[in-house]
């Protein structure tokens, strides 16, 4: 069975990026790393901090716990994972597909939060 590894990317999302440099590279020092444009990436250790535009209307999703924050776990293969959670019938937010990180998908946990899984690349060179 396939499971996850660890937390390896926390991200908020926001609407004013530059106060987000400000406030997190300028007032707490986070490196600020290369990242797609419409978002800030910190270079946290042990795991990277993004802040990026909003995905969703934010002030419609207040109900939702979670809404604006990307909690993001490594795991050994995203697709298995999507199978052995959608065969025990967890709510998938939407299937893997490919991006930034490698294969990802979403699920919501039995508390509401979305979380995203994705295959971890190696770290071999």
């Amino acid at each position: 069975m396939a499971s996850l590894t660890g937390v390896d990317f926390v991200g908020i999302q926001a609407d004013d990026l530059e106060a987000a440099k400000d406030f997190y590279n300028g007032k707490l020092g986070l490196p600020i790393i290369k990242g797609p444009p419409d978002a800030v990436v910190f270079d946290g250790k042990p795991v990277p901090f993004a802040v990026r535009k909003p995905l969703t209307d934010l002030s419609a999703a207040k109900g939702y716990l979670g809404a604006g924050v990307a909690i993001w776990f490594a795991c050994d293969d995203a697709d298995a994972l999507h199978a052995d959670l959608a065969k025990d019938q967890v709510d998938i937010v939407f299937p893997p597909k490919d991006g930034p990180f490698g294969r990802y998908f979403a699920f919501r946990d039995p508390f509401g939060y979305t979380i995203t899984a994705h295959t971890a690349m190696s770290q071999e060179t």
